[in-house]
């Protein structure tokens, strides 16, 4: 070989290399973590487990991807070890696709369909249509069939760029020596094991293998020992990634990593075996793409039908391995949901996204259970009810600091649109949200100070209060439900309740100052009053905030108040309509 054509194969090489990373990012996107989230909830059997996981990686294209998201799921406790067999064994089939998908350069023939299935004959094409959607289309999911289109064209680009490039060591009798070498079931395995871990793709590693087959100088002897190894290298990846896990997610990974090693060992003793007695003449005869994604197949496939009757096996191996027990802490119930903002799936952004709004669907709730226990002390005051608003509070506020962390690592990467804008929203959201909490302890606080001191309001500004209460109760209610569903009719309805309350606190205010003139009221009362309706109207006012954000994604806009202008006055029939409704229910 000539200095030029090393150049090209280490430049095919890359080009394969960023292809195959291109293509699994646009096959990432385009499932938007629906994939994910169907492993998250479809675990139930081993079977099922197999096929999910097989699925999974046949759509994201990476085997080391899925098996890290377990690892995850397992971390934050949203999946349990027994689930994550079945998935491991099923990611190791997914994987076989892009083996199939790459020996199409190996098909031969005059004919002009057979011509067509050729790779090289139709990637054109693909990187044409996939360069236009990029191009000219403004719709998010055409962009991401675009990149899965444009990373398969370059993927086999550089396959063709590697083939050619190490063609000419057909006619090299030392490369073929080598080759020989290989043939050495340990040695190979070694080699196979070593450069998978290296790259950390066994597809890669196994398209790369199929590429050396175009010289016509592998054998069916040297490539059998280096496919086991490869499938021994992919297990790098998860056992990186359960670095710093609990003791589960660690065992996850060692599940992987035992499903392939004993899979191999048993493979090689058996077929080894019969080779010493029967002599496959197969193993003489040249290599070709299909047949290395032939075998790639059957062995997984077969080593998912021996093992995965064993699979509690493979869970107890793992946990001897990882003996240490974890020290029992006691978890606050509230917080367990944090555990779902796991760094793993921060790899896959689209599901990190939808992890992040789940939880913040989980602050809100714990917000507006301050708010309610808060309002509820007016009537019945208990201080184990203070203490709970107190501890709710404290709770919201480790909400907003780990999933504000959380989130801006996620805004780091490379998101859809849809999903940057969900996001943005929820950075806005937290802020809100915190401070609803903050306004719920301070509620409590007044009514505890009232109840301490037993001043008790009169009759009139009672009535007055607890109408406002459900005012404000009904529009915290309406921001969790429209955060919850992203109902956007509901979130709609929450600025006109938040006038009307900004007109009920006006009018409560006067009210009290006719009272204080006729000497109905006193002055520590009036404070109490005073300080309790500035506290109510701020949690409207952060609803209306939550509401806001929510419609801007759907319009575009980012400024809060430029937005809730122009809502007021081009929506004015729909939203006077609704303002109307809500002033005479809440009318004094």
């Amino acid at each position: 070989m000539s200095i030029f054509d090393v150049l090209a194969l280490f430049g095919g090489l890359a080009l394969f290399l960023f292809g195959m990373n291109v293509m699994g990012d646009g096959l990432t996107r385009a499932a938007g973590g629906k994939m994910e989230r169907i492993l998250e909830k479809l675990t139930s059997t081993p079977i099922k487990g197999v096929l999910l996981g097989a699925a999974v990686t046949a759509v994201i294209q990476s085997s080391s991807a899925t098996t890290v998201m377990v690892v995850g799921f397992v971390n934050s406790g949203i999946m349990k070890l027994r689930q994550a067999v079945g998935i491991i064994m099923g990611a190791n089939i997914g994987t076989t696709v892009t083996s199939w998908i790459l020996s199409l350069s190996g098909i031969q023939g005059d004919s002009i369909w057979i011509q067509m299935l050729k790779p090289s004959s139709f990637s054109p094409i693909l990187a044409v249509i996939g360069i236009a959607f990029l191009m000219f289309s403004k719709n998010e999911k055409k962009h991401d069939i675009g990149m899965i289109f444009l990373g398969f064209t370059i993927l086999m680009y550089g396959m063709d760029a590697m083939s050619g490039a190490v063609a000419p060591l057909a006619d090299v009798p030392e490369f073929a020596n080598v080759l020989l070498m290989f043939s050495n079931p340990v040695l190979g395995m070694i080699v196979g094991t070593l450069f998978t871990a290296i790259i950390q793709s066994s597809s890669a590693s196994v398209g790369i293998l199929q590429a050396l087959c175009m010289t016509g100088a592998v054998t069916y002897g040297t490539a059998l020992p280096i496919i086991m190894g490869q499938n021994i290298g992919t297990c790098v990846t998860a056992l990186l990634s359960s670095i710093g896990a609990k003791k589960n997610a660690k065992r996850a990974a060692f599940v992987h990593l035992y499903f392939n090693l004993i899979g191999t060992i048993l493979f090689m003793i058996v077929f080894y075996s019969i080779n010493a007695f029967v002599n496959f003449g197969v193993l003489q005869d040249m290599a070709t793409p299909a047949g290395i994604a032939v075998i790639h197949s059957i062995f997984n496939i077969l080593t998912t039908i021996v093992l995965l009757p064993f699979g509690k096996g493979l869970e107890k191996l793992a946990t001897l391995t990882i003996r240490e027990k974890e020290e029992p802490v006691e978890e606050i119930a509230e917080l367990v949901p944090l555990k779902h903002l796991d760094a793993r799936f921060l790899e896959q952004p689209a599901f990190a996204v939808t992890q992040s709004m789940d939880v913040m669907n989980q602050m809100a709730g714990y917000s507006a259970e301050a708010l309610y226990d808060s309002l509820e002390l007016m009537k019945d005051y208990s201080d184990e009810k203070w203490q709970r608003v107190e501890a709710l509070e404290d709770i919201v506020d480790k909400y907003e600091d780990e999933l504000g962390t959380y989130l801006a690592k996620v805004s780091g990467k490379e998101l859809a649109e849809e999903d940057s804008k969900r996001v943005s929203n929820g950075l806005h959201c937290i802020g809100d949200l915190e401070r609803i909490s903050d306004h719920a302890l301070a509620i409590a606080e007044i009514y505890a100070k009232m109840h301490k001191e037993e001043m008790v309001f009169s009759d009139k500004a009672m009535a007055e209060l607890n109408l406002y209460s459900n005012a404000v109760y009904e529009i915290m209610s309406m921001t969790c439900k429209a955060l919850n569903e992203d109902d956007m009719k509901i979130a709609k309805r929450i600025e006109p309740l938040e006038e009307v309350i900004n007109g009920l606190n006006a009018t409560i205010k006067k009210q009290h100052i006719k009272r204080l003139q006729k000497g109905k009221c006193t002055i520590e009362l009036g404070i109490a009053l005073e300080n309790l309706l500035n506290n109510y109207e701020r949690v409207a006012d952060h609803c209306s905030n939550v509401a806001a954000s929510l419609l801007q994604v759907k319009t575009d806009s980012f400024d809060t108040h430029e937005y809730l202008n122009r809502v007021k006055q081009e929506s004015n029939v729909e939203f006077q309509a609704m303002y109307s409704m809500y002033k005479e229910k809440y009318s004094l």
